[in-house]
């Protein structure tokens, strides 16, 4: 496993000095390894990990599954890169389920602009077998890191 790769993930601010020194490397040599790691799409960017509820920006994220009918030359690929190309869907994968193929995951400003984009959108190409959409009430933890809601709920003080 590359350690540049894994102190990066963990947090992409860190510079290459601060990677050499942690990792007893030329500093140079780090900076080449990561321009080498992103032209070769290993990197794919770099991103915040924002805690979006503890903004005044509203949203409603979903998870859709889908089950498709994958095509005879291209199998998923076909329906998932037509699918990946709608700026609302955030992530697409191939799963492993019985009931589905496809799993991605958007957001949207609401419910209601969501539920249109599955029932006019995705509902509507022609591979697409069936849908099911689950909204997300709450995120507990998001790529590993802890989103912490603290807030105090009447009932678990018996105030009711």
């Amino acid at each position: 496993m590359d350690r540049i790769l894994n102190l990066l993930e963990q947090d992409a601010r860190l510079s290459a000095e601060q990677i050499a020194s942690m990792i007893g490397e030329d500093e140079k040599a780090v900076a080449a390894r990561i321009r080498n790691y992103e032209r070769q799409g290993v990197i794919l960017g770099y991103n915040a990990l924002v805690d979006w509820d503890k903004t005044d920006r509203e949203y409603v994220s979903a998870i859709i599954e889908l089950k498709v009918e994958p095509t005879p030359d291209r199998g998923f690929d076909k329906i998932a890169e037509r699918i990946y190309r709608y700026p609302e869907v955030e992530s697409v994968s191939l799963i492993s389920s019985a009931g589905y193929d496809l799993l991605l995951t958007m957001k949207g400003k609401t419910m209601k602009e969501i539920a249109y984009f599955v029932a006019y959108k995705l509902a509507t190409l022609e591979d697409v077998r069936s849908t099911a959409t689950h909204f997300v009430l709450k995120k507990y933890k998001e790529k590993g890191k802890l989103c912490e809601q603290s807030f105090s709920d009447e009932r678990d003080q018996g105030m009711i």
